[in-house]
């Protein structure tokens, strides 16, 4: 195995593969370009099979799994082999290469995230926990600033720390608020399946040409939409009211045998090459009713979310969750959410905790998500939560 590491070692010398601050997106989608040859190529694929299993195997936590996103940056042969072994979160419950915040999560269990703040620089930082204390030790996965404009908020989603921009090949995609703060869409920056309609606005057509990609256009894609509620007592003492349309994941998703849409790489074909997805159609223009106030002309067939209920306790004069331990600081933006009501009759799977969110230190914060939203629905839906709702608390 060492020897393995070695080989890996020196065929990158000119290539830094680790993406804690800065991935090379060019090994995982993103304008993928012919290579030279390495001479680790000609190894006999049987062998090189073999070789890459056990890696996989062995190296299943950061940071040593970093060895595995290795293997796909010595050439051609090893990256496809490789990502033929590498499964999707949602069955291995591992996050590998980049585009894993993309895909849905672990069916089985809450990946155990965290967020950091920065008030100063208006920055966040999700991480993946490498342990279940709640400590600042983790892996990065995505950035976010916010940026206040007169009319609304946007916090741009990246791969990246230092190019939080809507140009920049490291563009995930954005969350935008109303005036009011009250209501928010979350936009992808690629098609999140087959027929995704892109929203037309300015920013659209005056993309940066320094882009995802020269034939896919960064662009504003509805994924989500957010809306919070007048609390429960209709005052400033009340918990919040959160209610989630995840517009890019149908209900059935949810149901046993149910599929949720899964990106397998970042754009760098035209949308006609993206794989067939079943999937539902709008019966309105979502981004409008959603700028319009009204959520009453959902999409049909989408997947809802609303935040779990808490409990009144009596000794400690507060709302409480049970967090099972990763939130130990009180906030009102602490929440829970859950499959809600309206899509079908309740079932087990209507039980589970879908993303849960909350406070552990002064800029500090916990995120645990799972199956069917992904690391970047879930860290969009968990900014939505820092901004101040006046109407709402």
């Amino acid at each position: 195995m060492s020897a393995i590491k070695s080989i890996i070692n020196r065929s990158r010398s000119h290539r830094v593969v680790q993406y804690s601050s800065a991935p090379d997106l060019s090994l995982f989608g993103v304008g993928c370009g012919a290579e030279t040859t390495s001479c680790w190529a000609n190894l006999p694929q049987e062998l090189l099979r073999e070789v890459l299993i056990r890696i996989e195997e062995s190296e299943s936590s950061w940071p040593p799994r970093k060895n595995v996103v290795a293997c796909a940056g010595v050439c051609r042969s090893w990256r496809r082999i490789t990502k033929e072994l590498v499964k999707v979160p949602e069955l291995s419950g591992k996050l590998t290469f980049p585009i894993s915040v993309k895909q849905p999560g672990p069916r089985d269990f809450l990946l155990q995230c965290f967020i950091k703040r920065c008030r100063s620089a208006q920055t966040y930082r999700l991480y993946l926990g490498l342990n279940n204390a709640l400590t600042e030790d983790g892996k990065f996965l995505l950035a976010a600033r916010k940026f206040r404009r007169p009319t609304c908020t946007d916090y741009i989603i990246s791969l990246v720390t230092d190019d939080m921009s809507k140009g920049s090949g490291a563009y995930v995609g954005k969350l935008r608020s109303n005036f009011l703060r009250t209501k928010f869409t979350v936009f992808d920056g690629q098609p999140p399946h087959a027929g995704a309609k892109m929203t037309k606005s300015r920013s659209s057509r005056l993309v940066n040409l320094k882009q995802v990609s020269p034939r896919v256009p960064t662009g504003n894609y509805p994924v989500a939409s957010i809306s919070y509620e007048l609390n429960v007592l209709g005052s400033s003492r009340g918990p919040r009211r959160m209610h989630c349309i995840m517009d890019a994941i149908p209900a059935a998703a949810i149901e046993p045998g149910g599929i949720a849409p899964t990106q397998t790489e970042f754009s760098h074909h035209s949308v006609d090459f993206l794989p067939s997805l079943p999937f539902f159609r709008s019966k309105s223009n979502r981004v409008e009713s959603f700028r319009s106030g009204s959520l009453s002309s959902q999409r049909e067939g989408a997947l809802v979310l609303k935040n779990k209920a808490p409990r009144w306790h009596e000794q400690l004069q507060c709302w409480c969750l049970n967090f099972h331990g990763r939130v130990t600081v009180a906030s009102v933006k602490n929440f829970q959410l859950v499959v809600s009501p309206e899509n079908g009759p309740a079932g087990p799977e209507h039980e589970n905790i879908i993303l849960q969110f909350g406070k552990v230190g002064k800029d500090l914060f916990t995120m645990d998500y799972r199956y069917p939203i992904s690391a970047f629905q879930a860290f969009a839906l968990c900014l939505s939560s820092f901004d101040t709702k006046i109407a709402c608390e």
